[in-house]
């Protein structure tokens, strides 16, 4: 392969890598895991995004250390939830979320929720969970 076609591809991984590798290493100004991120499309407000989590634009602005609310670009990726208190756990080869709810002894469902996880069967190898603390959990 030429050095040019090896440039290209390498610059096509990055590009998509890149929004992964930032999501992973959000944190919030008090040093907090972020339990959701959320990317800015062309054209959002920091208000939009407010509304759609739920939340202020003020919280957003202190989460993300933003000093200029009416600043922020497409493909900056914002803290909209820090991570409930709890016990971090990295995934290993051949758990399920359903497995670290039962070894932690937490609700699956509030497990997901925690970490912004929409589908219970897509975890990964090296992902960070937090584990929440007993006082949170569903039906108990």
């Amino acid at each position: 392969m030429n050095a040019k076609r090896i440039f290209a591809m390498l610059m096509l991984m990055m590009a998509v890598m890149l929004p992964a590798w930032s999501a992973l290493a959000q944190t919030s100004t008090q040093g907090a895991v972020c339990a959701r991120t959320h990317t800015v499309q062309r054209g959002e407000t920091l208000s939009r995004i407010a509304r759609t989590y739920n939340t202020t634009v003020a919280a957003l602005q202190t989460l993300n250390n933003i000093s200029n609310v009416n600043r922020i670009n497409a493909g900056q990726v914002l803290c909209v939830q820090e991570a409930a208190q709890g016990t971090t756990y990295v995934v290993a080869r051949g758990d399920t979320l359903s497995s670290i709810a039962r070894r932690f002894g937490v609700d699956m469902t509030v497990l997901a929720q925690i970490n912004g996880i929409t589908n219970p069967n897509r975890i990964f190898v090296g992902q960070t969970l937090i584990i929440p603390d007993v006082t949170i959990q569903l039906g108990s």
